[in-house]
């Protein structure tokens, strides 16, 4: 297989890592980055350093490094692991080798990231994905992975599973924790139930999960959220687990005090944020399928202005 990933930060950068050091060269598969700037060149002078908590630490040099993706060929694998206001143009940027057969993946925060890759897209096939990883880039050239389990779920929002076996082997040979889903829509809204509100919770603020989780007001209120996203994904048809509000709460309380979510970080340092990912598409869902979300409009106005600042 031909296997590209495009976008090479925490996410791309430790599961393109771990493809790239196991296969890169060895005449089975190929790996290919997409990447750009510093972080590119770094990758091509002494390759992508990949910092784990429990693994150690190893050096990933792909097949190939680059920044136009038109130059690597057609691919049969595409994994796309930008931040949420870049897939449309990632997806673009990709088309000139996608073919008939190429499988592209999404591992992106949110939940309707295959409707948006298919209105880009018009051939080979989309699968759904989402991962359970801390990790981020430390410098150019360098990933720390820090926490999460480092599990993959992949899979088609309908459909047989079996036609993408193959690809699940290709993960799990490089030590991926890589798990090929029957059920993949409700592992992206399980994901996204405790995502989501977190990060536009977060945000608003501005303190550490540790900080939320013990005071009984914020406590209420990321509780809440998650009951806004639970009845809207229910009127989507997607059958949550009865008891994923609790299992999404226990998880929280299990993070280290000082933890922080990325769309957090993306505020603290000024930089572009995925609140329409987070808490945008959760307001416009809930309208669309007749749900109220009054706490998820609040945090989003709230943030709106705050990204304005």
């Amino acid at each position: 297989m031909k296997i590209a990933f495009i976008g090479i930060g925490g996410v791309g950068g430790y599961f393109g890592g771990k493809l790239a050091h196991r296969y890169s060269s060895s005449g089975e598969h190929e790996v290919m980055f997409i990447a750009r700037g510093n972080h590119l060149q770094k990758i091509k002078d002494s390759g992508l350093t990949v910092a784990t908590k429990d693994e150690g630490t190893f050096i990933a040099r792909p097949d190939m490094a680059m920044d136009t993706p038109a130059d690597i060929g057609p691919v049969d694998v595409i994994f796309f692991s930008v931040k949420g206001y870049d897939l449309e143009n990632a997806a673009a940027s990709m088309m000139p080798v996608i073919h008939d057969r190429t499988i592209s993946i999404t591992l992106l925060n949110g939940v309707d990231n295959v409707d948006r890759l298919a209105t880009v897209i018009d051939r080979g096939t989309i699968l759904n994905g989402c991962v359970y990883i801390s990790s981020h880039v430390v410098e150019p050239g360098t990933i720390r992975q820090v926490g999460g389990p480092c599990s993959l779920f992949f899979g088609p929002e309908s459909g047989p599973v079996d036609p993408y076996r193959d690809l699940e082997i290709v993960l799990k040979n490089a030590h991926i924790n890589a798990v090929l889903s029957e059920r993949i829509a409700v592992d992206a809204w399980s994901k996204y139930i405790f995502v989501g509100p977190l990060g536009g919770l977060s945000s608003m603020v501005e303190k550490p999960l540790g900080a939320i989780m013990e005071t009984e007001e914020h406590r209420t209120m990321l509780e809440r959220l998650m009951r806004e996203v639970e009845s809207t994904a229910r009127a989507r048809g997607i059958p949550l687990p009865d008891t994923i509000v609790q299992q999404s709460l226990d998880m929280a309380s299990k993070f280290p005090y000082e933890t922080k979510t990325s769309i957090q970080l993306d505020f603290e340092k000024g930089t572009r944020t995925e609140l329409e990912t987070f808490v945008g598409y959760l307001v416009r869902a809930g309208r669309q399928v007749g749900i109220a979300t009054p706490l998820h409009e609040s945090v989003y106005a709230t943030l709106k202005k705050k990204e304005g600042a």
